[in-house]
């Protein structure tokens, strides 16, 4: 492992938030993404409400989170060719027309078949706010000692969504109207992202500088290409299983202990272990090269998932819900910066969307086996599902480990970023 000393002083949050330009983004970015939380909630409240189905309900937010996966990753190709604002505008104006159209589809008690065709594009238009913030990131701090902050921060950002997103969904959808929800997250996904649009001036020049076939002297390639994207897209089904298979089994463990109330509170602790570790992971200067750390915590995760299943009181639930979350937080903020290791800037934000399209595919997957698990078997049956799916990714990850190793141009890059910079932190390459 290479790794140049150059700072006495970590870079912190307080730094990262100074960097010219971040506020400009960083607030509408969080606007724009806060809806993303809000839809698959407002789409089972919504469904359930017209058709008297929970299964009808996980079935249409299923096909929502499949066709985001398949069509985000083409949605940051085409930010990396053309630019973050040519791919946004139309996106959100598409997505909020086909919520508003399965909002109209369900009050009507449309057959399912057309709720499922809705759904289609309601997920395939989902912008994908997240990754560019993560571009524009990348795009200032390339090579930085503050990169993993970076990355960190972002990872607290999504926690902080997932927790306010379903909260604000299900208020306005018991207190206001069932479909109150999906009209809020269309309207602040139309205002959030085209405000986030406006911000031209810190969308990523590579962007432009794709669709002319080359950027920092590279050819433009797919970031699916990359073998060690590949690895990675596995370890992130697996985080993704963990979210799915924990919102459906905590659910029928709430309704099995006569305690449904109790769904919240657990979810909550689970949450909140993740935001904890990702502030955590932005805090601390690692000696530890990512590549360790993601096994490391991978490993964790793995572990803790094995033993949801056992528990059988909420106290013992919440606590390994706890650790669970506390284990998410490293292996995710330690993909995304490996991955940014991994390829030219020209698929950067590609690259974030297969990452985030991996999380949504197989959070759709868990839900829909853990939930036909939970209906016949108990809620015990429904957390195998996070088991099963860190332990194939856990093996996929550790098997292919040799494939993150960064790219040669990026380990210059770390080198000599690191002797030029007025600090002492440890800078590891590999």
């Amino acid at each position: 492992m290479a790794s140049t000393v150059v700072s006495e002083k970590r870079p912190g949050y307080g730094q990262l938030l100074r960097t010219p330009g971040a506020l400009s983004f960083l607030i509408p970015g969080f606007a724009a993404r806060q809806p993303f939380a809000m839809l698959t909630i407002g789409i089972v409240l919504l469904v359930q409400h017209t058709t008297g189905s929970y299964g009808s309900a996980g079935a249409v937010a299923a096909v929502t989170g499949v066709s985001m996966a398949v069509f985000a990753p083409q949605s940051g190709k085409l930010a990396d060719r053309y630019g973050q604002r040519a791919v946004l505008v139309p996106g959100v104006l598409v997505h909020s027309a086909s919520v508003s159209l399965l909002v109209v589809l369900a009050l009507a008690g449309a057959p399912l078949w057309a709720l499922f065709l809705a759904a289609v594009p309601a997920g395939a238009s989902v912008p994908q706010v997240g990754p560019m913030v993560r571009a524009r990131w990348a795009a200032k701090l390339d090579g930085t000692p503050l990169m993993p902050t970076a990355a960190a921060f972002e990872s607290v950002t999504d926690e902080f969504t997932f927790v306010v997103g379903p909260v604000l969904a299900t208020a306005l959808c018991t207190g206001v109207h069932p479909a109150a929800g999906l009209i809020t997250e269309a309207a602040l996904t139309l205002v959030g992202g085209l405000f986030f649009a406006a911000q031209r001036a810190t969308q990523p020049a590579y962007g432009l500088l794709a669709a002319a076939g080359r950027a920092d002297g590279e050819p433009h390639r797919s970031a699916l290409s990359v073998p060690g994207v590949r690895v990675l897209i596995v370890a992130f089904l697996g985080i993704g299983a963990v979210f799915g298979g924990m919102q459906v089994s905590l659910t029928a463990f709430s309704e099995e202990i006569g305690n449904p109330g109790a769904n919240g509170l657990l979810y909550g602790v689970f949450a909140a272990g993740n935001m904890l570790a990702g502030i955590a992971m932005g805090a601390i200067a690692w000696k530890s090269g990512p590549r360790r750390r993601l096994i490391l915590g991978y490993t964790g995760l793995t572990l803790a998932a094995s033993l949801l299943w056992t528990a059988h009181s909420v106290v013992l639930l919440g606590a390994l819900g706890l650790v669970v979350g506390l284990c998410i937080a490293p292996a995710l903020i330690t993909g995304y910066t490996i991955v940014e290791t991994l390829i030219p800037a020209s698929a950067r934000t590609e690259a974030f969307t297969w990452l985030t399209g991996a999380v949504a595919l197989g959070q759709a997957l868990a839900v829909t086996v853990a939930g036909r698990l939970a209906d016949a078997h108990g809620s015990g049956a429904g957390f195998l599902v996070p088991a099963a799916g860190t332990a194939l990714a856990f093996v996929t990850l550790v098997a292919l480990r040799g494939k993150l190793r960064p790219r040669e141009s990026s380990r210059v890059a770390a080198r000599v970023t690191a002797r030029g910079v007025g600090h002492r932190v440890p800078v590891t390459v590999d």
